[in-house]
């Protein structure tokens, strides 16, 4: 027997979480109890009254024989339930491969600060979402994957489409759940939500088996799974305040410091804290350098703004790193793209305060005078205002003129007199079209650190890439999920010949879904960053990245998925023209330009080494000789 589920997506809910407040679109346990409480129902709509009471507008997922029954509990739940204009209420996006759905949940996570949700089949469908799930992981992307699974008893016996979900993704999860009780569904549904966006955030796997689904029992309409520990450590960030003798001694640092900097990493865009961030530098002119994952935590376009820091960051920011004497580190993890050689990171510091979430982080590479764990956005704002009671003030205007001259000596900078289409123009003419609020995703390689140092970023969760994972084919349907969850932004794809191929099979879903995203490939026919390696390391030797994928026509392959926007950009004359043609485009677009297969991601500071060892290139100052020595070749990227 099937009820109708309810749409309870227009009620509001306040979630409290270590970050601080969120309001999402859902249902709470009200006071008065569930509409649907004591209802009979099957496991499969259980599943997806609870994916409406969670505020869920959008799945991704690719249909199989083990999750037909939740599937048709999508289908039942969305014949009956509108939107104004006729629409799905929960529209479920069915993309080429579950990789693709995987990331285009991480996409849709990253660019809404919402749970994302994957609903994929037994076996083969679970087993190709590893590689999101593993990627969500290690950015702290909150996603929520929805796994059939064969039948309870045949569990163990090698059945058809069967695999050891739980054990695979026990080692690539923030948790995993094997339903095997029908009558705890309902309470391990809301309990994997508030594990993925609660704490430091991940994703969460649930594996239920057919016969789960098709179970029926009573729905409850609220409680979760006990989670005791989970929930102590949680209260153990949430309940921690900012004390006032804490403060205290973070004002005498700052006060003693003639040169103070802030280090923000994608914790803050995690803890939506860039605002409360970017009202405590303002108060007191600190300049804020980010990692790769905190783009947009501070208005790259802001005169103490010195955009991103690290292997290839902007040299500027690198040398203020160098120059600072107190370095302020705010949900960042110290990790090897920044602080390749510890020791001397930040060396001149005479104290560094880190503000973070997960007491793992503290102290794990680089010792800190002061730290504090607790929610970013409230903790920061505390701070200020700690600030304001006692009237701290300082003036920092020779450090701001260091900045100043540090920025204009060392810019960014290319050969901008080539012949040959330098993906740096390519990138500052689009960026001149997005102004700084379109959202950026991209593919992993050359292109996507161009992207990060070229484009600008005025605001938070404009900004989507595999950063830690570094995966391939991340770009174009991360760049679908983004659109879905912003349809009131322009979504640009900056992706790599190599890297799109990976996942390209999208092409056809953002035509099917008429999204009007832009899809740039700069080719240079292979893997520019593994060419770039070989040259610097490898005596030029360039084994497998000189591969033979070189012969598809990307323009046809764009047309035959249904771009009505296809076009091939390969003289600099044309460049500003086709550009303006493809970011105008009303619909999806693509474009390949062919770039110089010689072009460098520079500045680049090698493994292991530290910022005064950082290669510029031709183009872009230094201000000191990189030394000799050269990382081991086992250190690879």
């Amino acid at each position: 027997m099937h009820q109708d589920l309810v749409n309870t997506r227009g009620k509001s809910v306040t979630y409290v979480t270590q970050h601080g407040v969120v309001n999402e679109q859902a249902t709470s346990k009200q006071s008065t109890g569930h509409p649907l409480a004591g209802m009979r129902m099957t496991g499969a709509d259980m599943v997806i009254q609870v994916l409406a009471d969670e505020g869920v507008g959008t799945i991704f997922g690719y249909s199989g024989g083990a999750i037909l029954p939740t599937y048709d509990a999508v289908f039942r739940y969305n014949d009956t339930h509108k939107t104004e204009d006729g629409k799905a209420a929960m529209p479920l996006i069915v993309p080429a491969n579950e990789q693709g759905a995987g990331f285009m949940a991480s996409g849709y996570a990253r660019a809404s600060g919402k749970v994302g949700v994957v609903m994929v089949t037994s076996g083969p469908g679970a087993t190709n979402t590893v590689t999101p799930v593993r990627d969500c992981m290690a950015d702290s992307v909150p996603i929520v994957v929805i796994c059939g699974q064969v039948p309870t008893a045949a569990i163990g016996t090698d059945a058809f489409q069967e695999a050891p979900v739980s054990a695979i993704m026990g080692a690539v999860a923030k948790h995993i759940f094997l339903v095997t009780d029908a009558n705890k569904l309902e309470a391990t549904m809301r309990s994997a939500f508030e594990l993925a966006r609660t704490g430091r955030p991940g994703p969460v796997v649930i594996d239920i088996p057919k016969d789960i689904q098709n179970w029926e029992g009573e729905f409850k309409g609220h409680g979760a799974l006990p989670l005791v520990g989970y929930h102590r450590r949680l209260n153990s960030v949430t309940e921690n305040y900012l004390r006032d003798d804490q403060s205290e001694r973070f004002y005498k640092m700052l006060a003693q410091s003639e040169r103070p900097l802030i280090y923000a990493g994608g914790g803050v865009i995690n803890a939506n804290a860039a605002k409360p961030l970017r009202r405590f530098a303002a108060e007191y002119g600190i300049p804020v350098t980010t990692t790769l994952m905190a783009l947009g935590a501070s208005d790259t376009t802001h005169p103490l703004a010195l955009h991103m820091l690290g292997m290839h960051g902007i040299a500027s920011a690198n040398y203020a790193v160098e120059d600072c004497d107190f370095l302020i580190t705010i949900g960042a993890r110290f990790d090897d793209r920044v602080a390749g050689d510890p020791d001397s990171f930040a060396a001149n510091a005479k104290n560094i305060a880190h503000f973070d979430v997960d007491i793992a982080e503290v102290g794990k590479v680089k010792r800190a005078s002061w730290h504090h764990i607790g929610m970013l956005a409230r903790d920061l704002t505390d701070l200020l205002e700690y600030g304001r009671r006692i009237e701290f003030s300082k003036d920092y205007s020779s450090w701001h003129e260091e900045i100043a001259h540090l920025k204009k000596e060392y810019c960014l900078n290319y050969d901008r007199n080539s012949e040959l289409i330098q993906p740096y123009a390519v990138i500052e003419e689009i960026n001149r079209h997005a102004k700084g609020e379109a959202i950026i995703s991209t593919g992993v390689g050359q292109h996507q650190m161009w992207a990060a140092q070229y484009f600008d970023y005025r605001e938070p969760r404009l900004w989507l890439t595999s950063g830690s994972m570094g995966t391939m084919g991340f770009g174009l349907p991360a760049a679908i999920g983004a659109q879905f969850a912003r349809p009131d932004r322009i979504v640009v794809d900056i992706d790599g010949d190599a890297s799109i191929r990976m996942n390209i099979g999208e092409l056809e879903t953002a035509t099917t879904y008429k999204l009007p995203i832009k899809v740039v490939v700069l080719n240079n026919y292979g893997d520019g960053m593994v060419r770039q390696w070989q040259k610097l390391y490898y005596d030029s030797r360039m084994s497998g990245s000189d591969k033979s994928l070189h012969s598809k026509d990307f323009v046809k392959a764009a047309e035959a998925d249904g771009f009505k926007f296809a076009k091939k950009l390969d003289r600099n004359e044309d460049l500003q023209r086709i550009v303006k043609e493809f970011m105008q485009f009303d619909g999806p677009a693509f474009l390949e330009v062919i770039i110089d297969p010689d072009a460098g991601v520079y500045p680049m500071v090698g493994p292991g080494l530290s910022y005064d060892k950082m290669i510029t290139g031709d183009w872009i100052r230094s201000r000191s000789k990189p030394a000799d020595d050269k990382p081991d070749p086992s250190e690879m990227f």
